[in-house]
């Protein structure tokens, strides 16, 4: 909604200005018809070179009130015309030129990107699965089709492809067929819905995730290719009734990050992408905690299957996972150890 605003204000900031300079331009034709008696060709010349500020021959001599007026009408102008060129030159240069740069600048950035994230829609879930992803340190396209939120965006770390991403082509120029997933934040379900169909024929490896706001909606995204389907509105609610008997383990939780910016962290680590001596050895044998502090709170087996704490004597197998807490000292240590 703050962003229509902008928009609302922006559009009329520009009118504002186009009226100005043609009231400005009115003013003086009149004046010269009234004081001096010229035609409307020959006022409409006298206000145009006076205004611009040309200087070019006058129409003919003036009396002393038409070079009063004169004075008066170029002191009125030169203030409202600066204004007024200020305001159109910034509307189409920074909104027509500003965005041409920034796509040609990251043309050649976008072209290179591999297993990169593509979020679609940079609204408040959008923004905050940008900001989440920008302290983890992974890569990620933003498709908005927004022009002001774009525009306003470009000092930032964020790359912007502007355009509708229920357009192919708009997929395609961020890299859906070399992204690793996309997460859609769009508000319309059929917008998801689309795009997650969209997304999976061009590339079928993809990992989806959607919000949705409605059970017969996740239904449908699921049936269409989503791996995942949120729905903010369920997640709130649930989130809200937990602090009802259990607001200090919510809080306790809310202190635990998956990216690395509190000081708990939470990581999962993939055991395929474990060097291949460490495969089949058990969690003790890894020596995790003795060696690092970090502490081993889950498992999951390569079926699917998730373990809440793990005996020490569990086998690491290719396509299982660990969830690993600890602090950001302690997690890098961790990585060191398994030499990730």
């Amino acid at each position: 909604m703050e962003n229509e605003y902008g928009q609302i204000a922006r559009y009329a900031k520009l009118r504002y200005a186009f009226i100005l300079m043609l009231g400005i331009s009115i003013f003086g034709v009149i004046g010269y018809m009234l004081v001096e008696g010229l035609s409307f060709i020959d006022a409409l010349y006298m206000s145009v070179i006076t205004i611009s500020t040309v200087g070019y021959t006058d129409a003919q001599i003036l009396s002393v009130g038409g070079k009063i007026f004169t004075i008066i009408l170029i002191i009125i102008s030169w203030a409202s015309f600066a204004y007024g060129i200020s305001v159109i030159t910034s509307h189409f240069v920074e909104g027509g030129i500003g965005n041409f740069i920034h796509r040609y600048r990251y043309k050649n950035i976008f072209k290179k990107m591999k297993n990169h994230t593509v979020i679609v829609g940079y609204g408040r879930n959008g923004s905050s699965a940008a900001e989440e992803l920008l302290i983890s340190n992974n890569p990620f396209i933003i498709i908005e089709k927004n022009h002001n939120i774009i525009m306003n965006s470009l000092n930032s770390k964020i790359q912007f492809i502007e355009g509708d991403a229920t357009d192919d082509d708009i997929l395609i120029e961020a890299g859906i067929k070399y992204a690793k997933s996309i997460l859609l934040t769009l508000p319309l379900d059929a917008d998801n819905l689309f795009i997650t169909i969209s997304a999976r024929a061009l590339n079928p490896n993809i990992q989806i995730i959607t919000r949705a706001t409605s059970d017969s909606a996740e239904k449908k995204l699921l049936i269409a290719g989503a791996n995942e389907v949120v729905m903010p509105e369920y997640v709130g609610g649930s989130h809200m009734a937990a602090m009802v008997n259990s607001v200090d383990v919510v809080h306790f939780l809310e202190q635990i990050s998956l990216s690395g910016s509190a000081d708990t962290n939470l990581v999962e680590i993939q055991c395929s992408d474990l060097p291949p001596e460490l495969i089949n050895q058990s969690i003790f044998e890894l020596g995790i905690r003795t060696n690092s502090g970090a502490n081993i709170v889950g498992f999951k087996t390569a079926d699917g299957k998730f373990v809440t704490n793990p005996t020490p004597d569990t086998k690491i197998i290719p396509n299982s996972k660990l969830f690993v807490m600890g602090n950001p000292t302690q997690i890098k240590k961790m990585k060191d150890i398994l030499h990730l």
